[in-house]
């Protein structure tokens, strides 16, 4: 079998709401949608290019993919994922969304000729899994609606995005967990936003509101902050920007900087890496959580079968396409109060557009 046509296009997908984090108001996600076809299969990839995250731009992946990615892949043999991304490394090296993109579409391929869907695969561990939903940067009263709504629609795992005030982030967590009891798990997205002093206030501030963990609470060009700030806090602390590689993986576990961290398909370069960084993970005893950018369902279910696949991945945080609007891969995962189940299909499960 052999690679006979790939072809990429630029999907651009407002947000029903837009939402606040330590650094960017987003309103809008653009992600690359990569076909692969070879013999009667098609793969079916998926970039969510984030500047300040990956370093990528729409527009630059849209053309890396449908040129230079597109013509190295022709004749390739996609049962060979391997073989293939370490040849087309020199195109994708400094472009992790875009190399995502590639290995979930031979992946993807690969478990369409295997008539299996991921998740089995790659190990099979669980059949479902329980995805947090996320709460942008709100005034108080709002946050505590915002977060009431989500409950009410079956989320039972909340993540409060924060970083600009201490104190104002304590506030609002103290107030949600008022409003809603002990029932609802609520963790804490601080996206670096603070330093030493600033974290100290607001987990003395926040402590009544009983956190489950606390993810990326200090810049990641300052690993030596996080693991004094991992070593003081009674709650564990994830890294989540601070994880770019698998390098970047041993560093922390060698290092002890960190309790868990978040692997996003984005970041790391895809289903591979994600995999790769998992075992460094499960082998240090730091916890995984699967997280991801604002993506198209397509990528969402990416993460959700390594998420299914390894026991050592405790926790989700997939709802970056629950808000996207004119999202034609929608169908690609499937939610049933706060839960993430896999489409039914070998390979993504996604049957490829209507």
């Amino acid at each position: 079998m052999r690679i006979r046509a790939v072809s990429a296009q630029r999907l651009d997908m407002p947000l029903a709401e837009p939402y606040q984090i330590a650094y960017e108001t987003v309103d809008a996600a653009s992600n690359v949608l990569l076909r692969v076809d070879a013999g009667p299969h098609t793969g079916w990839g998926c970039a969510a290019p984030d500047l300040p995250v990956t370093g990528e731009t729409p527009q630059d992946t849209l053309a890396l993919l449908a040129g230079p990615v597109a013509e190295a892949l022709q004749g390739a043999d996609p049962l060979r994922p391997a073989a293939v991304l370490r040849r087309l490394a020199p195109l994708l090296d400094g472009h992790p969304s875009a190399r995502a993109a590639v290995d979930m579409a031979l992946w993807d391929l690969t478990g369409r000729v295997a008539g299996l869907p991921l998740w089995r695969l790659f190990g099979g561990f669980r059949t479902r899994i329980r995805t947090s939903i996320t709460v942008g940067i709100l005034p108080l009263d709002e946050t505590v609606a915002r977060c009431r709504d989500h409950v009410a629609a079956g989320f039972l795992c909340l993540k409060i995005k924060g970083g600009l005030d201490p104190d104002d982030d304590a506030a609002r967590l103290r107030a949600v967990r008022e409003a809603l009891g002990p029932r609802v798990e609520l963790r804490f997205d601080a996206n670096q936003g603070y330093d030493l002093e600033q974290f100290r206030r607001f987990t003395a501030a926040a402590a009544p509101a009983r956190l489950e963990l606390i993810e990326q609470p200090t810049p990641r060009d300052l690993p030596e902050l996080m693991g004094t700030v991992t070593s003081e806090s009674a709650l564990p602390i994830m890294a989540d920007e601070s994880l770019m590689t698998l390098r970047d993986a041993f560093r922390i576990a060698r290092r002890d900087l960190a309790d868990m961290v978040n692997i996003k398909l984005m970041k790391v370069g895809g289903l591979t890496r994600a995999l790769d960084i998992d075992a460094v993970a499960r082998a240090a005893g730091l916890e995984v959580m699967v997280g991801c950018m604002d993506e198209a369902a397509l990528a969402i279910a990416a993460g959700l079968h390594f998420a299914l696949a390894r026991p050592n991945v405790h926790y989700a945080d997939l709802d970056g396409h629950l808000d996207l609007r004119d999202d034609p891969t929608a169908a690609a995962v499937i939610l049933r109060d706060g839960w993430l189940h896999p489409a039914d299909g070998p390979g993504l499960g996604w049957p490829g557009p209507a």
